[in-house]
């Protein structure tokens, strides 16, 4: 009787401590969502890089604390938008960062925020320059982002990209049919700030594809 009733105060205590840390690992998340949101959409662009060094810092903190997919894909998704604050061959070292971060959540859970390191790593493909300089992959890019449209078929980021990959590749009418599927997408509950924010990337990045038909 006595071993029983350890066995369940055992299996309390650690049921405790996994809700309390699925707990900090959420508001962690969220946190980071919600910073890099207010930094993208909200802060001026000249004082947009030396907010993102901050939060970059505090996003591998984290990441190092938890070592989960979440947080791999949250650090890369800072550092690689921190890159394109920046700009230059100085940006390129923060993408390659990126690059693995993303391959290491892959490795660790696929399936993770609806596939958004296929996403994410799919973006980076197309938006970084090839070799000598770069690592960019048109083909690469468009395999990537078609594996994040098959986690999440009618979410507003993987349509986002994958459209936005189709303008570059000057796909202009299938570009369209994918910004047009982004802006249908569900509102995410937190994050209104990132969704409208997104949303005017979309409707601007549709007009130029528009100009093309």
């Amino acid at each position: 009787m006595k071993k029983n009733l350890l066995q369940v105060i055992a299996l309390f205590v650690i049921s405790c401590f996994a809700v309390a840390s699925y707990a900090d690992d959420a508001t962690g998340i969220q946190t980071l969502q919600t910073r890099w949101a207010d930094i993208k959409y909200q802060t001026p662009e000249a004082d947009q890089e030396k907010a993102f060094v901050a939060l970059v810092a505090e996003a591998e903190q984290l990441r190092k604390a938890n070592n989960t997919a979440p947080y791999l894909i949250w650090e890369a998704i800072i550092r690689s938008t921190y890159a394109g604050a920046k700009g230059g061959l100085g940006a390129l070292d923060e993408v390659k960062k990126a690059k693995k971060l993303l391959e290491q959540a892959i490795k660790l859970d696929p399936s993770a925020m609806n596939g958004s390191a296929y996403t994410s790593l799919g973006s980076l493909y197309y938006q970084v320059p090839g070799w000598p300089v770069g690592f960019g992959d048109d083909k690469k890019a468009k395999e990537m982002l078609l594996k994040g449209l098959s986690y999440n078929p009618d979410g507003i980021d993987s349509n986002y990209f994958y459209g936005d990959y189709l303008l570059d590749q000057k796909e202009y009418k299938q570009a369209v049919a994918a910004f047009e599927k982004a802006l249908k997408a569900a509102p995410r509950p937190g994050r209104e700030s990132a969704d409208a924010g997104r949303k005017g990337e979309i409707e601007t990045a549709m007009a130029k594809a528009k100009k093309h038909l």
